[in-house]
């Protein structure tokens, strides 16, 4: 009676789904279980009695669910405590699932290339497409940094470009001499086209504009780096974010520091930056294996 209230509560304040409550009642009626073994309710139960219980089901599981489990019994004991069921919380202590983080994969130099190399065409599609990969992959912007970039925020003849990050938070990164020819013959040549064919009073100011002189969205761009993938002749999944893993690792792997790396990727906490260096030293440890005679 007493989980069924808990879920009542959770489905009304939360509206979680029917899967996500039955998954939670499950954790919850097993954790029941286990307790009558010990002749405890799930009122009753302490602190050892919860790390015995998370232990024992433990075994060969994967850490996601171990972490639902986790979540499961912190939720219910917390509204037990405010419902005072209970006068101490015994889930309130209990540590954390730490769960491990997929390495993300970052294209070879070699793929960037033949990747960059397909907008190698005069038309202004291709044109402003070169611009906005060539910029993504030099500076390591997030496709949303790039799609909002402003005229203001560009500055050519520098080759800087300002972005305002997550929590409004502003860097200025260079772009490199290919990025910056790449985006100055965007500008000169593509972008007066595009807002010519606008048929709005006022044009955007954004950079990357569509053929329709509006702005450019993150699914276009997307579609767009899939149909340079395929011409390339790249099996893999390649998408906005795949060009500044590859940005990161590339730096890295050309003798980078990380809190270098840091700023120009906009990261607050170093610890999200040194991700990277497990995916260098993979990397590092794949041309061993290929080139290395004893490899």
């Amino acid at each position: 009676m007493l989980i069924d209230r808990f879920l009542d509560k959770l489905w009304l304040e939360k509206g979680l789904s029917k899967n996500t409550l039955d998954a939670y009642k499950s954790d919850l009626k097993w954790l029941q279980g286990y307790l009558d073994k010990k002749n405890k309710t799930i009122i009753d139960a302490d602190e050892v009695c919860l790390s015995e219980a998370l232990a024992a089901r433990a075994k060969g599981t994967a850490s996601r669910t171990r972490a639902r489990w986790l979540s499961s019994i912190k939720q219910f004991y917390g509204w037990a405590l405010r419902e005072l069921l209970i006068d101490i919380d015994p889930a309130a202590q209990l540590d954390a699932v730490k769960l491990s983080k997929p390495l993300p994969h970052a294209l070879s130099e070699k793929q960037i290339i033949a990747l960059l190399e397909q907008t190698d065409r005069d038309s202004d599609i291709a044109i402003r497409d070169k611009a906005m990969l060539e910029l993504c992959y030099a500076s390591g912007l997030r496709v949303s940094e790039l799609v909002s970039l402003d005229m203001s925020q560009i500055d050519s003849h520098r080759g800087l470009v300002q972005v305002i990050g997550k929590g409004n938070k502003e860097r200025m990164i260079p772009m490199g001499e290919p990025a910056r020819l790449a985006v100055v013959a965007y500008l000169h040549q593509t972008r007066p086209v595009f807002v010519e064919n606008c048929k709005q009073p006022r044009h955007s100011d954004n950079v990357f504009l569509n053929r329709r002189g509006t702005k450019m969205s993150r699914q276009a761009f997307w579609y767009r780096i899939k149909y340079y993938t395929q011409a390339a002749g790249i099996a893999e999944n390649v998408t906005p974010h795949s060009l500044r893993h590859a940005f990161a690792t590339h730096l890295l792997n050309h003798g980078a520091d990380l809190r270098s790396l840091q700023l120009l990727l906009g990261h607050s906490d170093l610890s999200t930056t040194q991700i990277y260096t497990a995916v260098a030293k993979e990397r590092l440890k794949q041309l061993h294996a290929s080139h290395h005679p004893r490899g």
